[in-house]
């Protein structure tokens, strides 16, 4: 496993960091099954865990909080907030009153007393970045958290919360979570030139691109990821986006084939080469999966490889742009700009 400090915070993180958004209902995975991967994660090199307060409505940090409980001290843990947590109005998005609410709820499910890395799982148009950042900061000064970051946030948000941390004499974001797969760059002609210039820490999600690089789609055959139950769409072949995709993962398997290595290992290698990357969360619902991106830990590919990834997907193009999430409120919503 290789080891990389997070921003500039001095903290050694994993290359490969465990994603537990399968953890429960999401990933039908058991309490059983949750805490075998989370040993084997760290018997593997894995120091990182990340998790969410949404997923499965708290059932992952749940899960996550039981997995590790008696080393809590060895294990670099992330959590996030601001999705909605249920109907209540009140109980999502960045203002001091819902963070400072979600973080204790996150503490009891965990089981902690802290985190060491807090994180905005969206940007809220509707609230201010001092609002937001203040409260942060407080929650930092009381010992709750150790750090906080952004996730998939746009990059003129990125860099508007680094000018209004300056601004007001608050503590900043030290990292960003970023979507980011071979099958979707399109960070990289925005997001990441700004993490780099800020110093941030990037943890990139979905580094699989949902399935659609672990080997569970390919032609002719039946799609076995999980993601496609849930989200068909994603993976009907009828769609254009869709159609290149899988054309794309044809190619990029016989690069794979050709550099002897599985399509996963090509996949995790790819994003852990790009210089701005700390670590790649993976996600996997079993043991079986874990160890499979496990053999990605020590993965570095040589330039022929690189070069011949970027034939196949132009750097800074994404495959699929429909399935961005850090679009302007403003392009998805008429009312927001329409008089």
């Amino acid at each position: 496993m290789q080891y990389r400090t997070l921003g500039r915070t001095g903290v050694q993180v994993s290359s490969l960091a465990l994603g537990a958004m399968n953890f429960g209902r999401i990933g039908r995975t058991t309490q059983d099954e949750a805490t075998a991967i989370v040993d084997a994660a760290l018997e593997g090199g894995i120091n990182l865990i990340d998790t969410a307060d949404m997923y499965g409505d708290g059932e992952s940090e749940e899960m996550v909080g039981k997995a590790v409980e008696g080393r809590r001290d060895d294990i670099v843990l992330a959590t996030k907030a601001a999705m909605p947590m249920g109907d209540e109005r009140n109980h999502r998005g960045g203002s001091r009153r819902w963070l400072v609410t979600a973080l204790d709820n996150s503490l009891r499910r965990l089981g902690v007393d802290h985190v060491d890395l807090y994180q905005i799982h969206r940007w809220d148009p509707n609230t201010s970045d001092e609002e937001t950042l203040s409260a942060l900061t407080d929650l930092q000064r009381a010992g709750k958290i150790r750090y906080f970051g952004s996730s998939t946030f746009p990059a003129y948000r990125i860099v508007q919360a680094q000018w209004a941390a300056r601004e007001h004499h608050l503590s900043r974001y030290v990292t960003e979570q970023p979507s980011y797969s071979v099958l979707q760059r399109g960070i990289e002609s925005h997001v990441l030139p700004v993490t780099e210039e800020y110093g941030l820490g990037v943890l990139v999600w979905s580094p699989l691109a949902s399935g659609w690089l672990s080997g569970a789609v390919r032609a002719g055959r039946d799609i076995t990821t999980n993601r496609s139950a849930f989200m068909p769409q994603r993976f009907d072949i009828g769609v254009p986006a869709n159609r290149s995709r899988l054309e794309a993962v044809e190619r990029l398997a016989g690069v794979a084939d050709e550099a002897g290595l599985t399509l996963i290992q090509l996949a995790l290698g790819f994003v852990t080469a790009h210089p701005a990357v700390t670590s790649a969360l993976i996600g996997p619902r079993t043991p079986d999966h874990l160890d499979a991106q496990l053999a990605a830990a020590d993965i570095v590919l040589s330039a022929d490889v690189l070069d011949a990834i970027d034939e196949i997907v132009t750097p800074g193009l994404d495959l699929a742009p429909e399935e961005k999430h850090d679009t302007p409120p403003a392009l998805l919503e008429p009312a927001l700009r329409r008089r």
